[in-house]
């Protein structure tokens, strides 16, 4: 039988699953080009470092009290209502940024970053991911859940490594005679009209849950524990990772080695086809060793890769292991949702989404001010192995308390 393509439903999942996998697409092509013009943008308008990794801060800072209060008292109003808010709030924060650029400085583009869904990261923490996940969630049981949570990291993953390479169109548009600060404040504005279609594309979602959860949705009460101690784990990774988020990744290239916007693009795009393929090769390893061991066991020399990448003294073999890393530091994500949305009872899987997704947001929320901090002292290679040595930590410690649970997987 033929397989499904990357946006075909697989088979035992729900035909809403199409049109959540079909969203991710969209939103993860635009924060490909964001999160490394986001730098390239500040910059140009005369911003600093410091300042560079203070808005990097605030957009996961705010949405990390976004996702708070999606957790908190979203269960009171339709999900679909929720998503169609969080697509106009996108459209808003592109066109604001591209407009604020040219009058507004530095204190009204970090109010913007801290309200809008600006995402600065290789991963998803806007406020669309607990609301995505909790649709998903209902739309299969058991391992298909898992190979669906695949898809929709793999989908991420690919169209984020195909919006990398779009970070060369500024420079064809200032080829043509645009001005560069003009060519980049394009971008943001594609980055808001993504949001309208995306608007649309969740309007066709159905008004109601779906008729196998057995439960409305509900506040964390049986699951509390579990989720508790999830998040504070989830908070060291998330924080580790905020030290090297994508836009200051590009930041290290582009002051270690001197790289071009453009070949930046193009290295964003490669790494991005490497996390992509090893999320699809993720269910199969966790159907045969486990979905904790999955996410410890290839994350580990994820880590340890990108610690070598900051001692490297060539730019060839700084590319190589961020290469490897690319390929491994994935991996988890798909196990990861599966098992949150596994261990908690069905009603609970919304708040669940957003209790675990927030802690991180918050976490990784300070850490890029710190990175930026770090790039200006003059210390490159420091946020990179702080990084790899936490992730580090925090695999032991998720693989000590949870190796001998898996979840019902429901």
């Amino acid at each position: 039988m033929k397989a499904p393509t990357p946006l075909q439903r697989p088979a035992g999942v729900a035909p809403e699953a199409r049109l959540l996998l079909i969203g991710r697409g969209l939103r993860a092509f635009t924060d490909g080009f964001v999160a490394i013009l986001l730098p390239a943008y500040l910059l140009a308008l005369g911003l600093g470092k410091w300042e560079v990794g203070l808005i990097s801060t605030a957009t996961l800072l705010g949405s990390a009290l976004a996702t708070l209060a999606v957790g908190q008292w979203g269960y009171r109003f339709p999900q679909r209502r929720l998503l169609l808010g969080a697509a106009w709030l996108m459209c808003l924060t592109g066109l604001l940024l591209a407009g604020l650029g040219g009058v507004g400085g530095f204190w009204p583009l970090l109010i913007v970053a801290f309200v809008g869904t600006m995402n600065p990261s290789s991963g998803d923490v806007s406020v669309f991911l607990p609301l995505e996940h909790a649709r998903l969630a209902e739309s299969a049981h058991g391992e298909a859940r898992t190979f669906l949570f695949a898809r929709y990291t793999f989908v991420g993953a690919l169209c984020a490594a195909a919006g990398s390479l779009a970070t060369a169109i500024p420079q064809v548009l200032v080829d043509a005679g645009v001005a560069q600060l003009d060519a980049l404040r394009l971008m943001f504005v594609a980055y808001g009209l993504a949001g309208v279609a995306i608007f649309f594309l969740y309007r066709a979602l159905p008004d109601h849950h779906l008729p196998e959860q057995t439960a409305p949705p509900a506040p964390l009460g049986p699951s509390r524990g579990t989720v508790i101690k999830l998040a504070a784990l989830f908070s060291v990774d998330a924080f580790a990772g905020g030290l090297i988020v994508n836009t200051l990744l590009a930041l290290w290239l582009f002051e270690r080695f001197d790289l071009s916007l453009a070949a930046a693009g193009q290295f964003f795009f490669w790494a991005g086809l490497l996390s992509a393929g090893s999320q699809l090769v993720a269910p199969w390893v966790a159907r045969r060793i486990g979905l904790v061991n999955t996410m410890v066991f290839t994350h580990i020399p994820s880590s340890v890769c990108l610690i070598l990448a900051a001692f490297a003294d060539s730019l060839a073999v700084a590319l190589t292991f961020l290469f490897l890393r690319s390929a491994l530091s994935q991996m988890d994500v798909p196990p990861r949702s599966a098992f949150v949305m596994a261990v908690v009872t069905p009603a609970e899987r919304a708040a669940a989404a957003s209790w675990t997704a927030v802690p991180r947001s918050l976490a990784a929320a300070a850490s890029p001010a710190i990175g930026g901090a770090l790039f200006a002292a003059g210390w490159l290679a420091t946020p990179l192995v702080a990084c790899g040595l936490l992730k580090i930590v925090y695999d032991l410690a998720l693989w000590r308390a949870f190796r001998r649970h898996e979840g019902p997987s429901t």
